[in-house]
């Protein structure tokens, strides 16, 4: 299952991780958000112990949407290092985040 990453534990999970994170920014309320979490919840038994995948609920963590300059969803963030390393907004098809992940493990 996708990890749940908030505005308390994103340093701890996401920034102070080796592996890479693949950071799922979404809303109860955004359609193409919830069409792309299947997808989410796929690549996280995927990846299991190899990356870390986890969605953030904008409307619960306003501040990790902000300091990230969130301004449309679903925006998925890849994080490796504590930077940013790569980013896809709007739902596209599996293979696109494969392909994105594999470049950047």
């Amino acid at each position: 299952m996708a990890l749940e990453f908030t505005d308390s534990n994103f340093e701890t999970e996401v920034l102070s991780s080796d592996k890479l994170s693949v950071i799922d920014f979404w809303a109860e309320w955004c359609g193409p958000c919830r069409a792309i979490g299947p997808v989410i919840e796929e690549l996280s038994k995927e990846y299991e112990g190899k990356v870390n995948v986890g969605k953030v609920n904008v409307d619960q963590n306003p501040e990790l949407s902000i300091n990230y300059g969130i301004t449309s969803i679903p925006a998925i963030l890849f994080v490796k290092g504590g930077k940013v390393v790569d980013k896809q907004v709007g739902a596209v098809p599996r293979a696109v985040l494969e392909k994105k992940i594999q470049a950047n493990m």
